[in-house]
Protein backbone atom coordinates (compact mmCIF):
# COMPACT_ATOMS: atom_id res chain seq x y z
CA UNK A 1 0.00 0.00 0.00
CA UNK A 2 1.63 3.27 -1.03
CA UNK A 3 0.76 6.49 0.32
CA UNK A 4 -0.54 8.71 -2.52
CA UNK A 5 0.97 12.89 -2.11
CA UNK A 6 1.30 14.51 1.09
CA UNK A 7 -2.01 13.71 1.71
CA UNK A 8 -1.81 10.68 2.80
CA UNK A 9 -4.07 9.04 0.67
CA UNK A 10 -3.72 5.63 0.34
CA UNK A 11 -4.19 3.32 -2.64
CA UNK A 12 -4.83 -0.06 -1.09
CA UNK A 13 -5.16 -2.28 -3.71
CA UNK A 14 -1.97 -3.02 -5.42
CA UNK A 15 -2.78 -3.00 -9.20
CA UNK A 16 -4.32 0.31 -9.00
CA UNK A 17 -1.49 1.76 -6.80
CA UNK A 18 0.77 0.89 -9.48
CA UNK A 19 -1.20 2.40 -12.29
CA UNK A 20 -1.83 5.90 -10.39
CA UNK A 21 2.16 5.72 -9.74
CA UNK A 22 2.96 5.09 -12.92
CA UNK A 23 0.38 7.67 -14.19
CA UNK A 24 2.06 10.47 -11.95
CA UNK A 25 5.55 10.00 -13.24
CA UNK A 26 4.47 10.51 -16.86
CA UNK A 27 2.82 13.60 -15.77
CA UNK A 28 5.65 14.77 -14.12
CA UNK A 29 7.38 14.22 -17.33
CA UNK A 30 5.03 15.13 -19.47
CA UNK A 31 4.67 18.88 -17.38
CA UNK A 32 9.07 18.57 -17.66
CA UNK A 33 8.53 18.67 -21.73
CA UNK A 34 5.66 21.32 -22.01
CA UNK A 35 7.10 23.80 -19.94
CA UNK A 36 10.90 23.05 -22.40
CA UNK A 37 11.48 26.45 -24.61
CA UNK A 38 14.04 26.83 -27.51
CA UNK A 39 14.70 30.15 -24.56
CA UNK A 40 16.60 28.81 -21.61
CA UNK A 41 15.61 32.13 -19.83
CA UNK A 42 11.56 30.74 -20.60
CA UNK A 43 12.22 27.47 -19.79
CA UNK A 44 14.13 28.29 -16.35
CA UNK A 45 10.82 30.60 -15.45
CA UNK A 46 8.43 28.20 -16.99
CA UNK A 47 9.83 25.39 -14.93
CA UNK A 48 9.87 27.64 -11.90
CA UNK A 49 7.16 25.92 -9.92
CA UNK A 50 7.62 22.47 -11.74
CA UNK A 51 10.49 21.77 -10.35
CA UNK A 52 9.29 23.42 -6.52
CA UNK A 53 6.87 20.25 -6.99
CA UNK A 54 3.61 20.48 -5.58
CA UNK A 55 0.75 18.44 -4.46
CA UNK A 56 -0.17 17.44 -7.72
CA UNK A 57 -3.85 16.68 -6.58
CA UNK A 58 -5.64 17.60 -9.82
CA UNK A 59 -3.67 15.03 -11.67
CA UNK A 60 -4.62 12.48 -8.86
CA UNK A 61 -8.06 13.16 -9.48
CA UNK A 62 -7.84 13.16 -12.69
CA UNK A 63 -6.41 9.66 -12.79
CA UNK A 64 -8.51 7.79 -10.63
CA UNK A 65 -11.64 9.52 -12.75
CA UNK A 66 -9.94 7.44 -15.63
CA UNK A 67 -10.36 4.10 -13.96
CA UNK A 68 -14.08 4.12 -14.65
CA UNK A 69 -13.38 3.53 -18.58
CA UNK A 70 -9.56 2.40 -20.15
CA UNK A 71 -7.36 4.45 -17.79
CA UNK A 72 -4.31 3.79 -19.82
CA UNK A 73 -6.16 5.28 -22.58
CA UNK A 74 -3.43 7.39 -24.46
CA UNK A 75 -5.59 10.89 -24.09
CA UNK A 76 -5.56 10.19 -20.52
CA UNK A 77 -1.71 10.96 -19.26
CA UNK A 78 -2.04 14.41 -21.66
CA UNK A 79 -5.37 15.64 -19.94
CA UNK A 80 -3.67 15.62 -16.54
CA UNK A 81 -0.81 17.55 -18.15
CA UNK A 82 -3.04 20.01 -19.39
CA UNK A 83 -5.27 20.72 -15.77
CA UNK A 84 -1.89 21.18 -14.06
CA UNK A 85 -0.58 23.25 -16.43
CA UNK A 86 -3.25 25.39 -16.20
CA UNK A 87 -3.16 25.35 -12.85
CA UNK A 88 0.13 26.24 -12.33
CA UNK A 89 -0.33 29.26 -14.88
CA UNK A 90 -2.90 30.47 -12.45
CA UNK A 91 -0.55 30.76 -9.40
CA UNK A 92 1.62 32.87 -11.18
CA UNK A 93 -0.94 35.23 -12.04
CA UNK A 94 -2.43 34.69 -8.24
CA UNK A 95 1.09 35.37 -6.97
CA UNK A 96 1.30 39.19 -9.16
CA UNK A 97 -2.41 39.87 -7.51
CA UNK A 98 -1.52 39.08 -4.30
CA UNK A 99 2.46 40.29 -4.27
CA UNK A 100 3.40 37.09 -2.86
CA UNK A 101 7.06 36.50 -2.17
CA UNK A 102 7.04 32.80 -1.67
CA UNK A 103 4.67 29.92 -3.36
CA UNK A 104 5.74 26.12 -2.60
CA UNK A 105 8.80 27.26 -0.43
CA UNK A 106 10.64 29.18 -3.15
CA UNK A 107 10.71 32.64 -3.79
CA UNK A 108 7.15 33.17 -5.98
CA UNK A 109 8.32 34.29 -9.58
CA UNK A 110 7.40 37.47 -9.53
CA UNK A 111 9.85 37.78 -6.50
CA UNK A 112 12.67 35.84 -8.03
CA UNK A 113 12.27 38.18 -11.17
CA UNK A 114 9.62 40.27 -11.81
CA UNK A 115 5.73 41.05 -12.38
CA UNK A 116 5.94 41.05 -16.53
CA UNK A 117 7.98 38.04 -16.32
CA UNK A 118 5.72 36.46 -13.91
CA UNK A 119 2.41 37.36 -16.23
CA UNK A 120 4.23 36.24 -19.39
CA UNK A 121 5.37 33.00 -17.97
CA UNK A 122 1.94 32.28 -17.03
CA UNK A 123 0.62 33.04 -20.40
CA UNK A 124 3.11 30.79 -21.85
CA UNK A 125 1.72 28.22 -19.47
CA UNK A 126 -1.40 28.50 -20.61
CA UNK A 127 -0.23 28.64 -24.20
CA UNK A 128 1.50 25.39 -24.10
CA UNK A 129 -1.76 23.57 -22.38
CA UNK A 130 -4.23 25.09 -25.45
CA UNK A 131 -1.93 23.00 -27.75
CA UNK A 132 -2.10 20.42 -26.03
CA UNK A 133 -5.62 19.99 -25.17
CA UNK A 134 -6.36 21.46 -29.35
CA UNK A 135 -5.04 17.68 -29.68
CA UNK A 136 -7.54 16.12 -27.32
CA UNK A 137 -10.17 16.66 -29.30
CA UNK A 138 -13.31 19.42 -29.42
CA UNK A 139 -15.31 18.22 -26.38
CA UNK A 140 -11.96 18.29 -24.31
CA UNK A 141 -11.22 22.12 -25.63
CA UNK A 142 -14.76 23.08 -24.72
CA UNK A 143 -14.68 21.57 -21.02
CA UNK A 144 -11.39 23.32 -20.29
CA UNK A 145 -12.11 26.52 -22.33
CA UNK A 146 -16.20 26.56 -20.34
CA UNK A 147 -13.75 25.95 -16.83
CA UNK A 148 -11.24 28.89 -17.95
CA UNK A 149 -13.91 31.04 -17.83
CA UNK A 150 -15.05 30.02 -14.67
CA UNK A 151 -12.12 30.91 -13.04
CA UNK A 152 -11.31 34.33 -14.27
CA UNK A 153 -15.15 35.03 -13.36
CA UNK A 154 -14.19 33.56 -9.67
CA UNK A 155 -11.25 35.54 -9.67
CA UNK A 156 -12.85 39.27 -11.15
CA UNK A 157 -15.87 38.23 -8.27
CA UNK A 158 -12.99 38.06 -5.70
CA UNK A 159 -11.55 41.51 -6.76
CA UNK A 160 -14.28 43.05 -7.06
CA UNK A 161 -16.05 41.54 -3.59
CA UNK A 162 -19.51 41.01 -2.71
CA UNK A 163 -22.66 43.17 -4.36
CA UNK A 164 -24.26 45.04 -1.61
CA UNK A 165 -26.58 42.96 0.10
CA UNK A 166 -25.29 39.64 -1.36
CA UNK A 167 -24.19 37.42 1.49
CA UNK A 168 -20.40 37.51 1.71
CA UNK A 169 -20.38 33.71 2.84
CA UNK A 170 -22.20 32.84 -0.03
CA UNK A 171 -20.18 34.73 -2.25
CA UNK A 172 -16.80 33.23 -0.72
CA UNK A 173 -18.33 30.20 -1.72
CA UNK A 174 -19.32 31.21 -5.18
CA UNK A 175 -15.79 32.25 -5.68
CA UNK A 176 -14.04 29.01 -4.88
CA UNK A 177 -15.94 26.95 -6.28
CA UNK A 178 -15.04 29.25 -9.72
CA UNK A 179 -11.18 29.97 -8.87
CA UNK A 180 -10.88 26.24 -7.23
CA UNK A 181 -13.34 23.92 -8.05
CA UNK A 182 -13.92 24.29 -11.98
CA UNK A 183 -10.57 23.62 -12.13
CA UNK A 184 -10.48 20.53 -10.01
CA UNK A 185 -13.69 19.79 -12.10
CA UNK A 186 -12.63 19.03 -15.05
CA UNK A 187 -9.64 16.91 -13.77
CA UNK A 188 -13.23 14.27 -12.63
CA UNK A 189 -14.75 15.09 -15.65
CA UNK A 190 -11.64 15.19 -18.57
CA UNK A 191 -9.65 12.16 -17.14
CA UNK A 192 -13.55 9.95 -17.10
CA UNK A 193 -13.47 11.65 -21.00
CA UNK A 194 -10.30 10.64 -21.89
CA UNK A 195 -10.83 7.50 -20.66
CA UNK A 196 -14.25 6.63 -22.85
CA UNK A 197 -15.73 5.85 -19.57
CA UNK A 198 -19.97 6.30 -19.72
CA UNK A 199 -21.67 9.51 -19.91
CA UNK A 200 -23.27 9.04 -16.30
CA UNK A 201 -19.92 8.41 -14.67
CA UNK A 202 -18.61 11.51 -16.46
CA UNK A 203 -21.17 13.91 -14.86
CA UNK A 204 -20.60 12.16 -11.41
CA UNK A 205 -17.17 12.69 -11.48
CA UNK A 206 -17.15 16.17 -12.74
CA UNK A 207 -19.50 16.99 -9.33
CA UNK A 208 -17.18 14.82 -7.43
CA UNK A 209 -14.21 17.53 -8.41
CA UNK A 210 -16.21 20.51 -7.80
CA UNK A 211 -16.93 19.44 -4.47
CA UNK A 212 -13.90 18.28 -2.94
CA UNK A 213 -12.62 20.77 -5.05
CA UNK A 214 -14.28 23.41 -2.63
CA UNK A 215 -13.42 21.21 0.46
CA UNK A 216 -9.48 21.43 -0.56
CA UNK A 217 -10.42 25.14 -0.64
CA UNK A 218 -12.13 26.08 2.22
CA UNK A 219 -8.86 23.41 4.22
CA UNK A 220 -6.87 25.81 2.99
CA UNK A 221 -8.55 28.54 4.54
CA UNK A 222 -8.32 26.88 8.22
CA UNK A 223 -4.98 25.83 7.62
CA UNK A 224 -3.89 29.64 6.94
CA UNK A 225 -5.42 29.82 10.40
CA UNK A 226 -5.27 26.24 12.19
CA UNK A 227 -1.73 25.60 11.59
CA UNK A 228 1.79 26.03 12.48
CA UNK A 229 3.35 24.74 9.30
CA UNK A 230 3.39 26.20 5.72
CA UNK A 231 1.54 22.85 4.87
CA UNK A 232 -0.38 24.73 2.21
CA UNK A 233 2.74 25.91 0.88
CA UNK A 234 2.57 29.51 2.30
CA UNK A 235 3.60 31.13 5.83
CA UNK A 236 0.34 30.58 8.21
CA UNK A 237 -1.55 34.07 8.16
CA UNK A 238 -0.71 34.71 4.75
CA UNK A 239 -4.01 35.36 3.74
CA UNK A 240 -4.81 37.52 7.13
CA UNK A 241 -1.83 39.74 6.04
CA UNK A 242 -2.65 40.54 2.63
CA UNK A 243 -6.22 41.43 4.09
CA UNK A 244 -7.87 38.55 1.99
CA UNK A 245 -11.52 37.74 3.77
CA UNK A 246 -11.28 33.67 3.92
CA UNK A 247 -14.03 31.88 5.79
CA UNK A 248 -13.14 31.70 9.37
CA UNK A 249 -12.58 35.58 8.81
CA UNK A 250 -16.58 35.71 6.97
CA UNK A 251 -17.66 33.42 10.08
CA UNK A 252 -16.23 35.92 12.81
CA UNK A 253 -18.17 38.71 11.60
CA UNK A 254 -21.17 36.88 11.03
CA UNK A 255 -20.70 36.30 14.59
CA UNK A 256 -19.94 39.48 15.73
CA UNK A 257 -22.47 41.29 14.25
CA UNK A 258 -24.72 38.49 15.54
CA UNK A 259 -23.60 39.01 19.33
CA UNK A 260 -22.03 42.73 19.89
CA UNK A 261 -19.64 41.19 21.98
CA UNK A 262 -16.73 43.19 22.99
CA UNK A 263 -14.12 40.52 22.45
CA UNK A 264 -15.52 39.76 19.17
CA UNK A 265 -16.27 43.24 17.39
CA UNK A 266 -12.14 43.95 18.90
CA UNK A 267 -11.01 40.66 17.51
CA UNK A 268 -12.77 42.03 14.27
CA UNK A 269 -11.06 45.34 14.15
CA UNK A 270 -7.58 44.31 14.59
CA UNK A 271 -8.05 41.67 11.32
CA UNK A 272 -9.47 45.11 9.66
CA UNK A 273 -6.30 46.90 10.74
CA UNK A 274 -2.55 46.57 9.52
CA UNK A 275 -1.58 43.26 10.25
CA UNK A 276 2.15 43.21 8.27
CA UNK A 277 3.81 44.17 11.55
CA UNK A 278 4.40 40.26 13.08
CA UNK A 279 3.19 40.98 16.27
CA UNK A 280 -0.09 42.28 14.98
CA UNK A 281 -0.76 38.94 13.05
CA UNK A 282 0.09 37.07 15.78
CA UNK A 283 -2.56 38.17 18.06
CA UNK A 284 -5.04 37.93 14.64
CA UNK A 285 -3.88 34.47 14.33
CA UNK A 286 -4.07 33.59 18.44
CA UNK A 287 -7.62 35.51 18.80
CA UNK A 288 -9.26 33.73 15.91
CA UNK A 289 -7.67 29.82 16.24
CA UNK A 290 -9.39 30.62 20.03
CA UNK A 291 -12.47 31.54 18.48
CA UNK A 292 -15.58 29.66 17.54
CA UNK A 293 -15.93 30.94 13.92
CA UNK A 294 -12.39 28.71 13.12
CA UNK A 295 -14.64 25.53 13.94
CA UNK A 296 -17.40 26.78 11.71
CA UNK A 297 -15.10 27.58 8.99
CA UNK A 298 -13.73 23.25 9.95
CA UNK A 299 -17.29 22.22 10.02
CA UNK A 300 -17.86 23.83 6.53
CA UNK A 301 -14.99 22.42 4.84
CA UNK A 302 -16.10 18.65 6.56
CA UNK A 303 -19.46 19.28 5.11
CA UNK A 304 -18.56 20.19 1.52
CA UNK A 305 -15.97 16.98 1.62
CA UNK A 306 -18.83 14.41 2.83
CA UNK A 307 -21.30 15.96 -0.27
CA UNK A 308 -18.41 14.86 -2.43
CA UNK A 309 -18.17 11.85 -0.99
CA UNK A 310 -21.99 11.30 -1.36
CA UNK A 311 -21.88 12.50 -5.09
CA UNK A 312 -20.04 8.91 -5.91
CA UNK A 313 -22.98 6.85 -4.55
CA UNK A 314 -23.61 6.43 -8.46
CA UNK A 315 -20.11 5.08 -9.60
CA UNK A 316 -19.61 1.03 -9.64
CA UNK A 317 -17.79 -0.30 -5.87
CA UNK A 318 -13.98 -0.88 -6.50
CA UNK A 319 -10.67 0.16 -5.99
CA UNK A 320 -10.63 3.72 -7.50
CA UNK A 321 -14.17 4.47 -5.75
CA UNK A 322 -12.46 4.07 -2.47
CA UNK A 323 -9.84 5.86 -3.06
CA UNK A 324 -11.84 8.91 -4.26
CA UNK A 325 -13.42 8.49 -0.74
CA UNK A 326 -10.29 8.55 0.90
CA UNK A 327 -9.33 11.52 -0.65
CA UNK A 328 -12.50 13.30 0.91
CA UNK A 329 -10.96 11.32 4.31
CA UNK A 330 -7.68 13.56 3.84
CA UNK A 331 -9.06 16.55 2.84
CA UNK A 332 -10.93 16.81 5.60
CA UNK A 333 -7.96 15.88 7.85
CA UNK A 334 -6.45 18.61 7.11
CA UNK A 335 -8.82 21.00 8.94
CA UNK A 336 -8.24 19.13 12.41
Amino acid sequence: MTVVGPFGVSVRDPALDAEVQAGLSAVEAGLVEATKSDVDFITETAQHLVRAGGKRFRPLVLLLAAQFGDAHGPRVVPAGVVVELTHLATLYHDDIMDEAQVRRGVPSANARWDNSVAVLTGDFLFARASTIVAELGTDAVRVQSEAFGRLVTGQIQETAGPRPGEDPVVHHLDVVAGKTGSLIAVAGRMGAMMAGAPAEAVEVLGRYGELIGIAFQLADDVLDIASDRAESGKTPGTDLREGVATLPVLRLRELAARSGAAEDVGLVELLAGDLSDDARLADALTGLRAHPALELARQDALAFAERARESLAPLPDGAAKEALGELCDAVADRTS
